[in-house]
């Protein structure tokens, strides 16, 4: 495909019409004062471009679905400091008209480096049964290959192809830190941090776009997390059930709250400096997303995040 006008080079085309390819990252149709319109989030390896359908929505959104490759015809505006696009045509493209890896997102840290990282914190644990735990879960080939290569969420914070790795060794870089300044137990905390979102793994699927697997959707991470945990260590000779109990206990509740679907409150120590940990970087990076959307040279404010209902100020 010879066309290819990427998210980060639209700035330079502010009012002209553009003819580009773009993963659909989001779709809704949504109903206005006079008729339908589609709303998108178009993506590719740069970024993310809010775009719109205001005429023929209904019968444009039955030519593509979330997670399709499409062209697109319009004309690239600013609207309140944001940049759009106002999409006039769409054609489906077939899958041999294109190269994913032009469409989706990943890390930009150094995977290599961040394994390394990871590895050397697991040899790092004095624990015994900890240690072995962990072993035991990132020397299986299929498992760390997946757990390196999944993203850390669908669309909030590190939602790109290496993103749970990212995530995680952020996560767990604070940790260290806070163990050492609270006296809490490292070792405990350590492997907590590593394995929080280890149930991410089979949370979502990467195909086109980021979508739950049907496990995901219907279980969540957090129990899938638990069961990873309980797998495994049920074939460490002896793993200390009172041990057990504290690790499933930071997996559990490393939301923190039952209204962001924490299956139980921190009531530990170490589960109390996790979620703050794993809620700082995530809500961070989140914020960083937003802000690093694509808005015009001289805009003063972010899109509107209507996750925490606020905008932000980009000067």
């Amino acid at each position: 495909m010879d066309i290819k006008i990427y998210v980060q080079d639209l700035g330079n085309f502010m009012n002209q019409e553009v003819i580009s390819t773009f993963l659909v990252g989001q779709k809704e149709l949504r109903e206005g004062s006079k008729d339908f319109y589609l709303r998108l989030k178009l993506a590719d390896k740069t970024g993310t471009v809010s775009a719109n359908v205001w005429n023929n929505a209904k019968q444009i959104s039955d030519k593509f679905k979330e997670g399709d490759v499409i062209m697109i015809k319009g004309i690239v505006i600013s609207y309140r400091e944001q940049m759009q696009i106002t999409v006039n045509k769409v054609r489906l493209l077939n899958d041999g008209e294109y190269d994913l890896s032009d469409y989706i997102m990943a890390t930009t840290k150094d995977v290599n480096a961040m394994c390394e990282r990871l590895f050397g914190y697991i040899e790092s644990i004095k624990e015994s049964h900890l240690k072995q735990l962990l072993l035991h879960i990132f020397e299986d080939k299929e498992f760390f290959t997946r757990f390196a290569q999944a993203p850390a969420a669908k669309t909030w914070h590190h939602n790109y192809i290496g993103g749970l790795l990212e995530h995680t060794m952020a996560v767990t870089s604070l940790c260290e830190f806070a163990a050492n300044q609270y006296n809490v137990d490292r070792d405990l905390l350590i492997t907590g941090a590593i394995l929080h979102d280890a149930g991410k793994v089979y949370e979502y699927s990467i195909r086109s776009a980021i979508d739950f697997t049907p496990i995901g959707r219907l279980v969540g991470h957090i129990p899938l997390g638990d069961e990873i945990v309980c797998k495994h260590a049920s074939q460490i000779d002896n793993f200390p059930a009172n041990l057990l109990m504290k690790l499933r206990h930071l997996i559990l509740a490393h939301h923190g709250e039952y209204e962001k679907a924490s299956a139980r409150l921190p009531q530990t120590l170490e589960a109390v400096v996790l979620h703050h940990a794993d809620n700082m970087d995530a809500q961070t990076i989140g914020v960083k997303q937003v802000m690093q959307g694509s808005v015009s040279a001289d805009a003063e404010w972010s899109e509107f995040d209507r996750l925490n209902q606020r905008y932000y100020y980009i000067k």
